[in-house]
């Protein structure tokens, strides 16, 4: 290609992204065109129906109801996918780089599912395969771990990736609602949809923690790998519990490099968890991202914006475009997959941290120091412990120096099988803070 050949793009979906980054590619059209080195056109639209209303205004013979035919022509150098899911997304993705197109793409599902299909696929055909739009919205974070700290070793990414569980932990700590009740709110002002599922059960961040610690680590990581725990069991008192530590709950992606037990390996995690108010992330509010970075050269990095929402993903969307499209210009491409690491997956059960675990217990002489000898025999070390009496019975709240998941799994089922304890009411992470 030459200096005055247009970059035609094919976009797949005209939802909520897509009439965005239709928008964006005509409002901004001359500055891209600066930025690329020529002209960005907008050559065709797969859509599921024409005639319906859409937030842009484009001319209609742009619109396709024939995906695979507009991902297959000759003429397209670039194909944006913004439809999500599995399929029909990865059979157009793959037909489009046999087609000789490079993809842009936002499907964080896809891409935790089957990423390394889509790699190989690019790899073949010598083609581009960008996705920063895939995690955090407009946070630009895919890149700073694949190009910034390619020459660092990244030893953990700790992120809140899903707005609309920070919206509701947020609502649950400042207002001291309960879940169903923060959820509804949720629901009301447009930040959680009418099935949430995806969202509190951890789904869409155990998606993105498994894109975030293949970058991280140069390993493919897939969403089965990443443990997931959602937030739908976290109550009103375990965010009160929290308070009293000088703590907040927040829905965590934790991806890290570990000891296991051959040599390193890679952990990956979502799950609700207590962190100090003082840690960076505690203060991210209402329905933002971020993503905290600890690497051995850089230090500690912090990432932060809106992680979703329509105009914000078709940034992140455009950034990755205009690289897509320069390389096309030049006649290279840019860098592909890095998975030569090839660490483990570590078992959740070989993870450590810390706990937070209240027991619901008989108010009697002697309980209190059985109860710390059952965790002392699953090698569960005490850091602190309280107990309020409530009449005939108490609670103990237990927070624990680090332990294994596996342990500290031992240690609650033998809790709960003792005559004197009642219940263990809740068992939460702590993270976030150095012993």
């Amino acid at each position: 290609m030459n200096e005055k050949t247009s970059v035609r793009v094919a976009l797949l979906g005209c939802g909520v992204v897509g009439s965005q980054v239709a928008r964006l590619l005509h409002e901004q059209a001359n500055d891209l065109a600066a930025r690329v080195g020529a002209p960005v056109e907008l050559v065709g639209v797969a859509v599921r129906r024409l005639g319906i209303p859409r937030d842009v205004d484009l001319p209609e013979h742009l619109f396709t109801t024939d995906a695979e035919e507009l991902v297959s022509r000759e003429d397209v150098d670039v194909v944006v996918e913004v439809i999500g899911g599995i399929e029909p997304a990865r059979t157009l993705i793959l037909s489009a780089l046999e087609h000789g197109a490079s993809v842009v793409s936002a499907n964080k599902a896809l891409l935790a599912e089957d990423g390394g299909t889509l790699f190989e696929a690019a790899e073949k055909a010598g083609r581009d395969l960008y996705y920063e739009a895939a995690v955090a919205g407009a946070i630009p974070i895919l890149r700073p771990l694949r190009e910034s700290l390619a020459g660092d070793q990244v030893t953990r990414v700790l992120g809140i990736v899903n707005g609309t569980t920070n919206f509701i932990l947020d609502r649950m700590d400042s207002s001291g609602a309960g879940f169903n009740e923060a959820l509804e709110e949720a629901q009301e002002l447009g930040y959680a949809e009418a099935d949430p599922t995806a969202d509190v059960e951890g789904f869409d961040a155990a998606a993105k923690a498994a894109i975030l610690a293949s970058l991280a680590f140069h390993t493919r990581v897939t969403a089965a790998d990443v443990h997931r725990e959602g937030i739908a069991e976290v109550t009103a008192s375990d965010v009160a519990s929290a308070a009293e530590m000088g703590c907040v709950v927040k829905l965590l992606a934790i991806c890290a490099l570990e000891n296991g037990p051959d040599g390193p390996a890679v952990s990956a995690r979502v799950h609700p968890a207590m962190i100090p108010r003082t840690h960076p992330l505690a203060s991210v509010r209402e329905a933002y991202n971020a993503v905290f970075v600890e690497s051995e050269a850089a230090g500690q990095l912090m990432f932060y914006g809106p992680g979703a929402g329509g105009s914000p993903t078709a940034s992140a969307v455009l950034g990755d475009l205009v690289t897509v499209a320069r390389n096309r210009l030049e006649g290279v491409r840019g860098a592909g997959e890095s998975s030569y690491a090839d660490l483990p997956v570590l078992p959740m059960g070989r993870t450590q941290t810390r706990y937070h675990v209240q027991i619901d217990v008989d108010d009697k002489a002697g309980v209190l120091a059985t109860v710390a000898q059952v965790f002392a025999e699953h090698d569960v070390s005490i850091q602190t412990v309280r107990q309020e009496g409530r009449g005939d019975d108490a609670q103990l709240v237990v927070v624990s120096h680090r332990a294994s998941d596996a342990d500290l799994a031992a240690t609650v089922a033998h809790l709960q099988g003792l005559a004197n304890v009642r219940e263990v009411s809740s068992v939460m992470r702590v993270e976030g803070d150095q012993e």
